[in-house]
């Protein structure tokens, strides 16, 4: 069978079953099956798909049907400016979390070095951003899954900053090491009720650990802004994300663990999206 015929299948399956972007996901599934570019695939669609190929790609085709997101079916997600390996412990890293690094080399434009820690780094991908920008920085992350950790180490290897970065596997409670001068995290912070509300894509498939922020959404948030009040060095700065709806919640529990508000940044949608505090 020829790869266009292929794809034309797939993409009726995935367009009868209201898929977003069919043929974009079709040839990146074949991408994958075939092991080359997406580019590849474009510029020999007459070229052969043996019988073992095809039926691995009729049953991807057939899971991203069912809705299971493509980055995970083809274990890879472009971010920033780099291409992240995941699984499916892992957050799908998403644009407007591109917020944080964009706000971390404005803020140390015109510093070379310095420590800092990510509260739950999943794929890596928010930490090993900034270390590809800055070279002299250093960064810890830690995070309570293991298949995170995995996912992170490989991310990090595969941007050649492993000699920067050390991972620890613990939950926020039980972390106590060092001191930084910055602390940055993309915790929970979805309602427990809300969580059925979520685009089944999100709901079905993405690790609820990642998302669920307690009954009102600001319980990991609440452990975060306790553990960087332990372990950011005096003025180091605090960045998080947040919820669109959480700015004056997340404010007040700033202020009382000792931070200074500095600024609310919003998305490209132009929702509150991340909150920037110092330590006073």
């Amino acid at each position: 069978m020829k790869l266009q015929y292929a794809i034309q299948k797939a993409n009726k399956i995935l367009r009868e079953k209201a898929i977003l972007s069919p043929s974009l996901d079709s040839e990146l599934l074949m991408s994958k099956v075939i092991n080359k570019e997406r580019k590849f695939v474009i510029l020999n669609l007459d070229k052969q798909i043996n019988k073992k190929d095809y039926l691995y790609f009729k049953k991807l085709i057939f899971e991203r049907a069912k809705g299971k997101p493509l980055a995970y079916l083809t274990g890879k997600k472009s971010f920033w400016n780099y291409e992240f390996e995941i699984n499916e412990n892992v957050l799908i890293p998403r644009p407007d979390t591109e917020i944080i690094i964009e706000e971390v080399l404005k803020i140390y434009k015109n510093k070379d070095n310095l420590n800092f820690l990510e509260i739950g780094v999943g794929s890596g991908c928010i930490l090993l951003s900034i270390l590809k920008e800055k070279k002299h920085f250093k960064a810890y992350g830690i995070d309570i899954s293991l298949e995170c950790l995995k996912a992170s180490k490989t991310n990090a290897n595969k941007l050649n900053v492993e000699n920067r970065v050390k991972f620890f596997k613990s939950d926020i409670d039980n972390f106590n090491n060092g001191k930084y001068d910055l602390i940055i995290s993309n915790p929970p912070y979805i309602k427990k009720l809300d969580l059925k509300y979520l685009e089944k894509d999100i709901s079905n498939f993405e690790p609820k650990l990642a998302l669920e922020g307690g009954l009102d959404g600001l319980s990991e948030i609440r452990k975060v802004i306790a553990k960087a009040s332990e372990l950011i060095k005096i003025n180091g700065k605090l960045i998080l994300e947040i919820a669109f709806n959480q700015k004056e919640e997340v404010k007040k529990i700033l202020r009382d663990k000792g931070f200074y508000v500095n600024k609310v940044v919003k998305d490209l949608s132009k929702f509150d999206r991340c909150i920037i505090s110092t330590k006073i």
